[in-house]
């Protein structure tokens, strides 16, 4: 995994490189995740089928980490591992293994509200991807 947390006065973000955007996304995803608790300890027994389309590959990269936060807040899913099974620039097809996050169980690290549109980048650069999103938090 390549990402790394962008430490923003009153928010925070993610920064995450991938060989495709596809693994960027799929970084961008799991680094999320690492921001709400230590995913380590969160099993992988569980499923979660999600698609996502946007007219943009920025508006793709907010409504996938959007869904992601929806899940974990009105079911208490936490990811794990993230594969897509399909994935182009407006449209993508994930399954996402995890497990329910306990809090007497699990770390609570930060409460994760929306990813937004502020700073959003989603670029292709010499066969590579980069994207960064900002949380509000």
């Amino acid at each position: 995994m390549s990402y790394e947390i962008i430490d923003i006065s009153g928010d925070v973000g993610i920064k995450a490189r991938g060989r495709d955007c596809r693994e960027a996304f799929m970084d961008a995803g799991i680094g999320m995740y690492g921001l709400i608790t230590d995913i380590e300890k969160i099993g992988d027994s569980q499923a979660l089928g999600i698609r996502i389309s946007s007219d943009t590959p920025e508006g793709l990269l907010v409504n996938y980490l959007n869904e992601l936060v929806f899940h974990f807040d009105a079911h208490n899913f936490i990811g794990r591992r993230i594969e897509f099974a399909e994935f182009s620039e407006n449209f993508l097809k994930a399954i996402i293994f995890g497990g329910e996050f306990d809090p007497e169980k699990h770390e609570q690290r930060l409460l994760i509200k929306a990813a937004t549109y502020h700073n959003i980048r989603v670029a292709k650069e010499e066969g590579r991807c980069e994207v960064e999103v900002i949380f509000d938090i």
